[in-house]
C-alpha cells in the first residue's frame, strides 16, 4: 500500500473492503444523528473498544493502558448535513504508518504529530472543532456515552459476532474435552489463552475453578490447584472490539448436587433471555429484566443467590455494555447480544446470545457439546442451553 502524506502531515488511509463500507455507513448515520441531537461538531474515541467499533482497527500497544495510541473521530461539515461528515484519526509519527497500512479503512484521514510535541488529547484538540465530545479527557470537550452509540448491533456487527462466537466456543470446548482431574487451574488457563490466541482472539477474562474453589468463589481466578471432581471454565474473549462470554462445566466424578444446581442455573438464564425479549418489545429498561431474574431464582428455590454475583447484561464492544441491577435504567435493545451468567453455588450457566424480535441465537456454540432445551419460567420461550460434559 502506498502512503500519501500532504504538506500538513495528513495521511490518507488504505483501501476499504465491503465490510468497512457497510460498517462506516452505519457509523456515519449514528454519529451524524448524535451530533445533530447533541448540537456538536465532532466526536472522538480513543478507548480501544470504541476505536475498534468505529474503524474496525486496533489502536492498542499496551494492553494495560486505558487509552490506545490513536483517536478516531467523526467531524461534521460546516453548515451541511452531519451525516456527510469526515472520518479522521489523530496519532503520532510512531504509529501512523502501521495504522495506515494495517488498521484503517481508506475513508480515514490521519493527522500525524511528532511523538515528543504533544499528548494525544492535545493533538485531538488541535485537529478538531472546539465544539466536540470525546470518550476520554480532552480539555474543553464534552464527554460521550459511547456504549449508547454502540447499541443495538448493526448487521455487520452481528456477522462478526457469529464468527467470534463460533471460534471462541470451538477453542474453549477443544481445551475442555482434553481436561483431566489432575490438571491444575493454571495449566487449563494457559491452554485456553494459547488456543484462543491461535484464532486471533484475546482473552481479557479467563477463569478456571476446580471443584473446591468453584464452590467458594464466583470469580475463580486460576491457581495452582488441581481441578478435582469437576471444573467451571469461563472466558470473556475479544476480537476486533467485540466481546463474547461463555462458561462450560466439565465433570469427572461430579458431586450429587451438581446436576440439579446446573439445571436450575440454566432455567434462570433461559428466563433472563425470555425477559430480555419481552422487555425490549415494550421499550423497557434493564431493571425490568432483573425483576424476571429475581423471580426465576425464587422459582428454583434459591431466592438469595443473585446477591452473590452480578447476573450479566448486554454484550458487544465491551464484556458487558451494561449490567442488570434492581435499579438499572439502560434501555433494552434488539438486535443485541446478551451474556447472562446466573450462578448457584458451585454451578454456572453462561453464553453470549443474540436476542432479536424473532427469538434467540446462541453465538458461543459449536453444536458439538451436550445441550438441553430449557423453557423460560413465566415466558413463552425456550433456549438450547449447554449441559454438563462428563469425561
Amino acid at each position: 500500500m502506498t502512503e500519501h502524506t500532504d504538506d500538513n502531515g495528513a495521511t490518507d488511509g488504505g483501501s476499504a473492503d465491503t465490510a468497512d463500507s457497510d460498517r462506516l455507513a452505519d457509523r456515519r448515520q449514528r454519529l451524524g444523528e448524535y451530533l445533530d441531537t447533541a448540537g456538536l461538531d465532532a466526536v472522538w474515541f480513543a478507548r480501544p473498544n470504541s476505536f475498534a467499533w468505529l474503524t474496525g482497527g486496533d489502536n492498542v500497544v499496551s494492553a494495560t493502558a486505558d487509552l490506545g495510541v490513536a483517536a478516531a473521530g467523526y467531524v461534521a461539515p460546516e453548515n451541511e448535513d452531519a451525516e456527510d461528515g469526515e472520518f479522521r484519526v489523530v496519532t503520532d509519527n510512531i504509529e501512523a504508518p502501521r495504522l495506515v497500512d494495517e488498521e484503517l479503512p481508506g475513508e480515514f484521514t490521519v493527522e500525524t504529530g511528532q511523538w515528543y510535541e504533544s499528548s494525544l488529547a492535545e493533538s485531538v484538540a488541535d485537529n478538531s472543532p472546539a465544539n466536540a465530545a470525546a470518550d476520554f479527557d480532552v480539555p474543553g470537550f464534552e464527554s460521550v456515552d459511547a456504549s449508547a452509540l454502540r447499541q443495538p448491533l448493526s448487521e455487520g456487527d452481528i456477522e462478526a459476532y457469529r464468527s467470534l462466537g463460533r471460534d471462541t466456543a470451538a477453542a474453549v470446548e477443544q481445551v475442555c474435552r482434553q481436561l483431566e482431574s489432575e490438571d491444575t487451574e493454571h495449566e487449563v488457563a494457559s491452554a485456553l489463552r494459547v488456543t484462543l490466541s491461535a484464532r486471533g482472539i484475546n482473552a481479557p477474562v479467563v477463569l478456571v475453578g476446580g471443584s473446591e474453589r468453584a464452590q467458594s468463589y464466583r470469580h475463580y481466578t486460576p491457581k495452582l490447584e488441581p481441578l478435582g471432581d469437576y471444573a467451571l471454565v469461563s472466558v470473556t474473549a475479544e476480537r476486533d472490539g467485540l466481546h463474547a462470554s461463555m462458561t462450560r462445566t466439565v465433570a469427572f466424578d461430579p458431586p450429587e448436587w451438581l446436576a440439579e444446581r446446573h439445571t436450575k442455573a440454566m432455567q434462570v438464564e433461559a428466563t433472563a433471555l425470555g425477559a430480555t425479549r419481552a422487555v425490549s418489545r415494550l421499550g423497557g429498561s434493564a431493571s425490568s429484566v432483573f425483576d424476571g431474574i429475581q423471580m426465576a431464582y425464587e422459582h428454583v428455590d434459591y431466592p438469595d443467590e443473585w446477591k452473590h454475583h452480578h447476573q450479566g447484561g448486554a454484550a458487544g464492544y465491551a464484556g458487558r455494555e451494561w449490567f442488570a441491577t434492581p435499579t438499572a435504567d439502560e434501555k433494552v435493545h434488539t438486535p443485541m447480544a446478551y451474556a447472562w451468567n446466573p450462578t448457584i453455588q458451585g454451578a454456572k450457566s453462561e453464553d453470549t446470545v443474540l436476542v432479536t424480535e424473532d427469538g434467540f441465537e446462541v453465538l458461543t456454540s459449536t453444536g458439538e457439546w451436550p445441550t438441553r432445551n430449557v423453557v423460560a419460567i413465566d415466558y413463552d420461550d425456550a433456549v438450547e442451553r449447554h449441559d454438563v460434559l462428563t469425561l
